[in-house]
């Protein structure tokens, strides 16, 4: 497993590596010792977004002329894997702030608006959300409700949106409207929408089974008017702009899904060889060994798979079957090789105090949100 993992590591340079020394310093410093807390309050609090930030995690692909480093994809994906790391899957809300939310400022976005809300989400002073999914709706976004009608130089806002992640401390949310209800998908468009703005309110914090640090809410709109200029884009091309931006939120999330695997088989790996039953360590079991062996070659195909998506993403060749690929068959997998690592923890693995039953209930929701895996099948057959 290892062979295959270093050679397809090599799209990784000097500054990745540097980059990715410094965030899993900040890590180990700055998330490991509060992140029980955070899971229990049901939140990340404000300071740590300004504290990372600090740190270079805020928007790393942001260009430099709006306040960014510039880099290139693979610093995100350093994030991503540093913070799955020590199990701290709750942290999604920076996945959503810096893989969904800055990419449709940079690519579509006004220059009022780029250099309204860039430099502070890369600072920490504006936490982004993207509002697409409603409670009827799910995955099928062209079915949404939530309408924005144009009065004179505003929009008036009417909808509601849920499971939205960073949905209480968002500052503003890039929400999918209709503004066209008769049109279907060429009939949405795209607004940022603060979250002080008259008629803006959050509903109750979701409570789920995992994933219990991350902040997601439903939110709620009541005429709320925003000026044409909080358009993203042209109006009615919102869903063709999802559509492309669709492929890197199932990217991250098999990037996550990956990482999450490896974590669990790192920590099992050490588990089985301290831990004894009748006489000798776990990992002298042939059974204990042979199921190490195959999850040792599921990840490993994993890695090779996803990093292999990921070069096609920073050459803009990552097509949407492609990534809906990555994105269900990484977080089944996942999902298989943690639950497989909480039978060989025994009766702790049911323990929450180990990371690995974080884990196992923090990785189900990834086979759901982002597109279930069904929707992503079906993308796919589609391409056939």
């Amino acid at each position: 497993m290892n062979s295959a993992v270093q050679v397809s590591r090599a799209m990784f340079g000097e500054e990745h590596r540097i980059f990715r020394e410094s965030v899993r310093r900040f890590v180990e410093a700055h998330v490991v010792p509060h992140y029980v807390r955070w899971e229990k309050d049901g939140h990340v609090p404000r300071s740590f977004w300004r504290e990372a930030a600090g740190a270079g995690l805020l928007g790393p692909t942001v260009p430099e002329e709006y306040g960014g480093p510039g880099g290139d994809y693979l610093f995100n994906v350093v994030v991503l894997e540093e913070i799955v790391r020590v199990g701290a899957t709750g942290l999604g809300g920076i996945s959503v702030h810096n893989d969904i939310v800055v990419p449709y400022f940079v690519d579509y976005a006004t220059e009022e608006l780029k250099n309204r809300w860039l430099p502070k989400m890369v600072s920490g002073d504006a936490i982004g959300a993207i509002g697409m999914t409603e409670p009827n709706g799910g995955s099928d976004v062209k079915a949404l409700r939530t309408t924005a009608k144009r009065d004179g130089g505003e929009y008036v806002i009417n909808g509601q949106k849920t499971f939205i992640t960073n949905g209480q401390c968002a500052d503003f949310v890039l929400l999918a409207a209709k503004t066209d209800p008769g049109a279907g998908a060429k009939g949405i468009s795209l607004f940022v929408v603060e979250a002080a703005r008259p008629g803006y309110r959050h509903g109750r914090q979701l409570d789920k089974i995992g994933q219990h640090a991350a902040d997601t809410a439903e939110l709620f709109f009541d005429s709320v008017r925003v000026p044409t200029g909080n358009l993203i884009g042209e109006e009615g091309k919102g869903f063709a702009y999802m559509m492309e931006k669709l492929p890197q939120e199932r990217l991250a999330i098999a990037v996550i899904a990956v990482a999450q695997a490896e974590s669990a088989y790192r920590w099992t790996l050490d588990y089985v060889k301290q831990r004894t039953a009748f006489g000798r360590t776990i990992f002298e079991f042939q059974n204990t060994r042979f199921k190490l062996a195959e999850i040792a070659a599921e990840i490993a195909i994993g890695r090779v798979f996803i990093d292999n998506c990921t070069k096609a993403h920073l050459t803009g060749e990552l097509d949407v079957p492609t990534a809906a690929m990555a994105k269900f068959w990484c977080t089944d997998m996942a999902c298989r090789v943690i639950d497989e690592c909480v039978q060989l923890f025994g009766g702790y693995g049911y323990m929450r105090e180990f990371p690995i039953a974080r884990a196992w209930v923090d990785a189900r929701v990834q086979r759901i949100y982002g597109g279930t895996n069904e929707i992503m099948k079906e993308l796919v057959a589609r391409s056939l």
